[in-house]
């Protein structure tokens, strides 16, 4: 739970603070690479992790992201520009995506599917303090302070995370060690790092795209990125096939709708708006305080029904997301003011997410086979990374492109945001052909208690 409570945090922080980083840097044109630097470097993490996991144990993945996460952290804290920044993202992004996909592995090896829904649930709630306190004190801290501060509060929390955890992972990973011989190793890491790359390349086409130079890139970084797409994203995907693929699909479009939205949405509050850093914060807050409490609730109507109604959960948390996004591009459309709008608008779409995205990981799960739970563990993960870094970049690549063209930040963002309506009405779309499994393990959590860890 501190782990995650840590992860969220930082997360929470930078979405509040990255306008700011910008500008100090003088880098308000590299906005987007704040984000999607950590979340490619992230997709990376959760494949390497993943099979680093089946292959070397739980608990020295642990240590290793720890490691890099932490290494990360301090680059980002002492960046001289934006560069150096962006760096020190990525280092975060491989370390967090890493460090939840040891966390998903965990709940896959420790949990049956009657509980995986509970303990997720539970997950999200480790957004909660985050949520109250983190997003509104990162913009104090950046307004009174230096935003440099928000990375350093960082380093003692994840120190006492591995404190507290290193016994219990090392005795999970000599039970993982029982279950069965390793996995061989693949390529996949290859084939991610060509994958980061390719979409690195399109994103800095995208970017420039009116020059020469732009639309070469973006021809490039296609071509790169299509094959290792292929390779690592689960057979079906590109024809949304019913199952697994379809799952992944439909989690990756709407969990890039939330992220690309709350991002974007912050740096029109701050730019556009004229609202100070600390009051965009709380508003990031109320999205993740509806998320928080969209989780408790579909886990105690997962219960009530036993899993039967998880796809129609996920159809109406989407449907949910679409109303909010609406709301909020309308808002930012407006001339003056638009400001409870806007925060209506998040306590919508986090309520959506919050009811959508448990139940798709637990549906994911559970087609996890014996000795595979990384992998599937690495997909929900990487899914999330891919789509979020893709969304957020393209986002970016459209505010740098309106600059050129002197659209101004307010165009650019209404732009970005429809384009997250055009995502998470396809997620919808895709959200018709998921499949459920209910396993026979499935039963209340009041008549599972003994199966809990002490």
């Amino acid at each position: 739970m501190l782990v995650l409570t840590t992860v969220a945090f930082e997360g929470l922080a930078i979405t509040t603070i990255a306008a700011t980083m910008a500008q100090s840097l003088q880098g308000i044109h590299l906005y987007g690479w704040i984000f999607s630097a950590f979340l490619l470097s992230q997709l990376i993490g959760t494949l390497v992790i993943g099979q680093m996991v089946d292959k070397r144990g739980v608990f020295t993945s642990l240590l290793v992201s720890f490691s890099i996460f932490v290494l990360g952290t301090v680059v980002a804290a002492v960046s001289l520009d934006m560069h150096m920044l962006i760096a020190g993202r990525a280092l975060q992004g491989f370390g967090s995506g890493a460090l939840i996909t040891c966390i998903y592995t965990c709940v896959t090896l420790h949990y049956s599917d009657a509980l995986r829904t509970q303990i997720l649930a539970a997950f999200s709630m480790a957004f909660v303090l985050p949520s109250l306190i983190g997003p509104y004190l990162a913009g104090l801290i950046a307004s009174y302070m230096s935003w440099r501060f928000v990375f350093w509060m960082v380093v003692p929390l994840i120190g006492l995370a591995l404190s507290l955890t290193f016994r219990s992972f090392r005795e999970l990973q000599l039970r993982q060690v029982l279950t069965g011989p390793a996995p061989k190793a693949d390529s996949k890491t290859l084939h991610a790092i060509l994958l980061a790359i390719g979409t690195g390349l399109l994103l800095t086409g995208l970017g420039m795209i009116t020059d020469w130079t732009g639309i070469v890139l973006t021809l490039g970084g296609l071509i790169v990125m299509i094959p290792p797409m292929r390779i690592l994203l689960p057979k079906g995907t590109f024809a949304v096939k019913k199952g697994l693929p379809a799952t992944l699909v439909s989690r990756g479009l709407y969990v890039a709708c939330y992220f690309t939205t709350e991002s974007f949405v912050i740096l029109a509050l701050t730019e556009v708006k004229g609202v100070s850093a600390d009051l965009a914060g709380l508003i990031v807050a109320a999205g993740s305080l509806s998320w928080s409490a969209a989780a408790w609730l579909q886990a105690k109507l997962d219960v009530r029904d036993q899993g039967r109604g998880r796809k129609h959960r996920v159809m109406a948390g989407i449907g949910i997301m679409i109303a909010g996004t609406v709301l909020v591009i309308l808002a930012l459309m407006l001339s003056e003011g638009g400001i409870i709008l806007i925060l209506l608008s998040q306590m919508i779409t986090g309520f959506g997410v919050g009811l959508a995205n448990p139940t798709t990981a637990a549906i994911a799960l559970q087609h996890a086979e014996p000795g595979k739970e990384g992998e599937i563990s690495s997909n929900l993960q990487f899914v999330d990374s891919f789509y979020m870094g893709v969304s957020i970049g393209v986002g970016g690549a459209l505010i740098a492109l309106s600059e050129t063209l002197q659209w101004g930040i307010s165009t650019g963002v209404v732009i970005v945001l429809t384009l997250q309506l055009l995502w998470v009405l396809l997620s919808f779309f895709a959200s018709l052909r998921i499949t459920e499994l209910v396993h026979q393990d499935h039963h209340p959590i009041s008549q599972s208690k003994e199966n809990l860890p002490m």
